[in-house]
C-alpha cells in the first residue's frame, strides 16, 4: 500500500459512523485501491491501519512495556521512554511530522478534547491500557517550534505497601519506623519531590498503615492512589468536555470531602488554589491529612505553597499561619545516583525567628538524624499521650 492509498483509506474510515471492524477496514482498502490488491496486501494494509487507528498507535508497545512511566515524542525520529531508570531513546520512528500530528489529534479526540490550530495544546486522560489510565499532553506547531510534541504518562494505581518499599530499599529502616509513628500519631504530612520521583507511591503505601477503623477520603486529578486499606473513598476531578462545560475541580471535591465524615482527607496532588481548602480542612479537626506537592526539597515547600495559595487569594502571612497549624511533617522523595526512587528526607515544620514556617531536617538518607529529630520526637510524644 502506498502512502497516498493509506491516506485515502483513512479519510474514508473517518466518515464511518460505526465501529471500525476488520470487515469495514478491508472493504475500505479494496474500494480505494479499485480492487487491485490481493488478500495478502489487504491484510498487510489492515495491520498498518490498525496500528495507526487504535490505542496509542505505534507508541502502544512502549506504553504496555512493564515498568513504563512516560513516553515522550519530540519529533518523528525522537521517541523517548522512561521505564523507571530515566529517559532512554527508543527505536520507534514515525514516517514524518504529519504522522505525529495525526496521532496527537486522534488521541485528543479520544480524550474528548480539541487539538487544532485554534487550540494548539491539549491535556486529557486516555483509557487505552485497560485498568491503567494514561495522561495525555500534546502541543502543535508553531507553539512547539520544532514540531508536534506528545507526552504520555502511565497512571498505574500505586498499590505497593510500606513493606515492599522497604524491601526494595526505597525507604531505609530508620525512616520507615519514623513514618509509621507519624501515621499512628495522626500528624499531617506532605510528600514532595519532582515529577516521577515516587510521591504518589510513597503516599499510597503510607496510607496503607492507617488504622483500619479510620475512613480515608482521597481527592485526585486521576485515580492513582490505591492504598491497601479497607475504607477508602475516592473522588476524582473531571475536566470540561469539548463544549467547555461539566468541569469538576480538585477544589470542588475537597469541599465535598469535608461533608463525607472523613477521618483523614488526602489530596493526591496539591497544585493550585485547592491548597487553601486543604489547609482549612486540616485546621478544623481533620488530623492526619496528607497530600503531595512538587518541590525540589523539603525546605522549598513553604515557598511553593505560598505561590499556590496566592492563586486562592491567601496572602503570605495568612498562608504561613494556616500552614503552621495544619501540617507538621514533610517527606521528600527523589532519585538516587542510579535513578532509583527513594525517601531522602523527613523534615518537621515550624515557625522560624521571623514567624515564617521553615522545614527543619529530622532525618536524611545520607546524613542520618538531624536537628529536627528532637522536635519531631516531642510532637510524637505529645500525640501519644492519652
Amino acid at each position: 500500500m502506498t502512502a497516498s492509498l493509506i491516506d485515502r483509506v483513512r479519510e474514508r474510515l473517518a466518515a464511518e459512523q460505526g465501529p471500525l471492524r476488520p470487515g469495514v477496514v478491508a472493504e475500505a482498502i479494496r474500494a480505494e485501491s479499485g480492487g487491485l490488491l490481493g488478500d495478502t496486501e489487504v491484510l498487510a494494509g489492515m495491520r498498518a491501519l490498525h496500528t495507526e487507528l487504535t490505542g496509542a498507535g505505534i507508541l502502544d508497545p512502549l506504553l504496555r512495556r512493564e515498568g513504563t512511566t512516560d513516553v515522550l515524542v519530540t519529533g518523528p525520529d525522537a521517541v523517548w521512554v522512561d521505564c523507571g531508570n530515566g529517559l532512554q531513546r527508543s527505536e520507534i520512528r514515525f514516517p514524518d511530522e504529519e504522522a505525529v500530528r495525526r496521532l496527537a489529534q486522534r488521541l485528543a479526540l479520544t480524550a474528548g478534547r480539541r487539538l487544532d490550530d485554534s487550540q494548539p495544546w491539549v491535556d486529557g486522560r486516555l483509557s487505552c491500557l485497560g485498568d491503567d489510565l494514561v495522561r495525555l499532553h500534546a502541543v502543535l506547531p508553531p507553539i512547539a517550534a520544532a514540531g508536534t510534541c506528545i507526552s504520555l504518562r502511565v497512571l498505574r494505581p500505586a498499590r505497593q505497601d510500606l513493606a515492599a518499599l522497604i524491601g526494595t530499599g526505597a525507604i531505609a529502616a530508620p525512616a520507615a519506623d519514623l513514618l509509621r509513628r507519624i501515621i499512628a500519631a495522626r500528624l499531617a504530612f506532605l510528600v514532595c519531590g519532582g515529577t516521577g520521583a515516587g510521591k504518589t507511591t510513597l503516599l499510597s503505601a503510607a496510607l496503607g498503615t492507617v488504622a483500619a477503623a479510620e475512613r480515608i477520603v482521597c481527592v485526585e486529578d486521576a485515580p492513582e492512589l490505591a492504598p491497601r486499606h479497607p475504607h477508602v473513598v475516592k473522588l476524582v476531578a473531571r475536566g470540561a468536555n469539548i463544549e467547555g462545560v461539566g468541569e469538576v475541580t480538585i477544589r470542588d471535591l475537597v469541599r465535598q470531602a469535608l461533608r463525607m465524615r472523613p477521618d483523614r482527607i488526602v489530596v493526591g496532588e496539591v497544585r493550585g488554589a485547592e491548597v487553601v481548602d486543604l489547609l482549612t480542612a486540616l485546621n478544623t479537626g481533620h488530623d492526619g491529612g496528607a497530600g503531595t506537592v512538587h518541590a525540589n526539597s523539603a525546605a522549598e515547600v513553604p515557598a511553593r505553597l505560598e505561590a499556590l495559595a496566592g492563586l486562592g487569594g491567601l496572602d503570605r502571612a495568612a498562608l504561613h499561619s494556616q500552614l503552621a497549624a495544619a501540617v507538621q511533617v514533610v517527606l521528600h522523595v527523589g532519585r538516587g545516583s542510579g535513578g532509583a526512587r527513594r525517601l531522602t528526607e523527613i523534615a518537621v515544620l515550624g515557625r522560624g525567628p521571623l514567624g515564617w514556617v521553615t522545614a527543619e531536617p529530622a532525618w536524611h538518607a545520607d546524613r542520618g538524624f538531624g536537628s529536627g529529630a528532637v522536635k519531631l520526637a516531642e510532637l510524637l510524644d505529645q500525640r501519644s499521650r492519652p
